[in-house]
């Protein structure tokens, strides 16, 4: 029986990424995946002819571009077009428009308030100042406070000559931001119910917190310090759906020699003497590697694929206690003719970017309130877009893709498991709040993907649905993610790593765990690392 010299379990964007980088530096690497295609969360699925659905993930910005040079992404076809629209509409009628263009979003905002266009700049300027504060940071492997090797004593060195640097405000003004919620945060910079409303979005997608919640501030800064063609904040689509970033992974592995299973879901990870030797897949095969990575998550990984013996109680219960909470849903729809606002004129640039209907900070909480309750918000939050305003490659000629991202979207509903009955009256809350700004809008309705935190634990394998397979608040960030003392891609068994999300920087389609899980493997196997650039200290 062959023995891989890795095996990586999940072919998700981060173990694509993970098994580029061991391949390249010479390692024989297996990956597999329990569906039939690749991709985790970062697919693109035809579900109805002639329509190309990114039916999870949708927006490109995280994704670091020191891995697209070193993996030749473009090469292999990845092309990201960014975008520069953007509106949220007002319950009277009118709107605020986003522009990418600082000046033209300020006189926008003056449109509103000139007291809020004012501070518009002290805003963009100390949220950039905390940008670059944290971006450095994504691609080094957080230190062990508590370990007294030269490699994390330099870490730590490193992390507090930065915090030093900023001088004793910015140091206080960080800390502040790094724990308080995104409505307070806006409070000390806006006055407009709509303004507020717009930053706060970035505060709260993906996680189970709503503004008001202490920690959502740095999820705002999550969403920020991404980049598209070195603009940094910019998002886009990737052309082809958000599947064609995995797509391109895929190549750039298997033009290195790297294989692929896919249809072969894992059963458990086997362990001997305390090391990872292999795995055995659900139909009972067993295959052999000298080490294991896991682009499952954390409670996953631990709690599902390892014998609860081989794992010291410690180290489970801080998994079980590690915060991994669903609160979104995802409505993706084919149409059969762009949708018409009333409020943006026909030709708006607004139309190519995201667009929302939660104009106030209040609406937004209300929303998660009923999340808590443990019913999905019967006003809900959405982030909206329609992809193929710049991308026709998804759609026939003269139709259109709209992706919705929905909060707040509970695990269970009041407790019990989601039925689809539930599924579709969650759906009717989304269409039934898009046809209120847009006349017409059901007649346009070709098809439709419905996908609550069911579906996408069960088809994605993300537990209770959560996109980042676990919350960004300050208690798991660093050295605390996934866990204190397992916060450097290792685990407690020997060979046996792991590279999703659930690790140091966080969720996202980032790439920055795969990559750097790839350096530490690399490093155990004392494997020179010739094909991955080093981390740049400025933003």
């Amino acid at each position: 029986m062959k023995t891989w010299d890795a095996i990586v379990i999940g072919g998700g964007h981060n173990g694509l990424v993970n098994a580029c980088y061991l391949q390249r530096a010479g390692l024989d690497v297996l990956v597999v995946e329990k569906n039939d295609w690749v991709g985790g969360a970062a697919v693109s699925r035809e579900l109805t002819p002639g329509f190309l659905y990114s039916n999870c993930s949708y927006v490109c910005s995280l994704f670091r571009p020191e891995i697209m040079r070193d993996l030749e992404l473009p090469r292999f076809g990845l092309q990201v077009i960014a975008y520069e629209g953007g509106a949220v509409f007002t319950r009277d009628g009118d709107y605020l428009a986003n522009y990418r263009d600082h000046d033209a979003h300020r006189r926008e905002f003056a449109r509103f308030s000139k007291r809020d266009a004012e501070a518009y700049d002290r805003y963009a300027r100390d949220v950039t100042r905390q940008c670059r504060f944290i971006q450095p940071l994504l691609m080094r492997t957080a230190p062990d406070p508590t370990s007294l090797k030269p490699r994390d004593i330099g870490e730590l060195m490193y992390l507090a000559k930065k915090f030093w640097g900023l001088g004793p405000d910015q140091m206080a003004a960080t800390l502040r931001f790094w724990t308080m919620s995104i409505s307070d945060f806006l409070d000390e910079y806006f006055e407009t119910d709509v303004i507020k409303a717009n930053f706060s979005i970035s505060g709260i997608i993906g996680t189970a917190l709503g503004p008001m919640s202490p920690g959502t501030a740095y999820v705002l800064l999550h969403h920020y310090m991404g980049e598209v063609d070195g603009s940094v904040g910019a998002w886009g689509y990737a052309r082809g759906g958000m599947g064609a970033i995995t797509k391109a992974l895929s190549a750039s592995f298997q033009a290195s020699g790297g294989t692929i299973r896919t249809g072969a879901e894992v059963d458990h990870v086997v362990v001997r003497d305390g090391k990872a030797t292999g795995i055995v897949l659900a139909g009972g095969e067993e295959i052999s590697g000298k080490l294991v990575v896991s682009n499952a998550d954390v409670k996953r990984t631990f709690l599902k694929l390892v014998a609860e013996k081989e794992l010291p109680d410690v180290f489970l219960r801080r998994v079980r206690n590690f915060k991994i909470r669903g609160s979104s849903g995802k409505v993706n729809i084919a149409l059969d003719s762009l949708p018409e606002f009333p409020a943006l004129p026909k030709d708006s640039p607004c139309y190519r970017g995201d667009l929302h209907f939660t104009d106030s900070v209040e609406r937004m909480e209300r929303a998660y309130d009923d999340w808590k309750a443990g019913r999905w918000s019967a006003d809900p939050f959405l982030d909206m877009m329609i992809p193929t305003t710049l991308d026709p490659t998804m759609t026939p000629p003269g139709k259109h893709f709209m992706s919705c991202f929905v909060q707040y979207c509970p695990p269970k509903v009041e407790g019990r498991d989601w039925t689809d009955t539930d599924r579709d009256a969650f759906a009717e809350t989304v269409i039934a709040q898009i046809a209120d700004y847009s006349p017409g809008f059901r007649d346009r309705i070709v098809h439709m993907e419905v996908r609550t935190p069911r579906e996408l634990e069960a088809e994605v394998g993300l537990t209770e649905g959560n996109i980042f397979q676990g919350e960004l608040t300050f208690d798991q960030l660093l050295f605390n993610r996934p866990v204190p003392g397992y916060a450097q891609y290792r685990s407690p068994i020997g060979g046996l790593y792991i590279c999703g999300s659930s690790t140091h920087p966080g969720g996202g389609v980032m790439g920055a765990p795969g990559r750097n899980a790839a350096a530490e493997i690399l490093r155990d196997l004392s494997t020179p690392n010739r094909h991955m650039s080093p981390a740049h200290d400025v933003i």
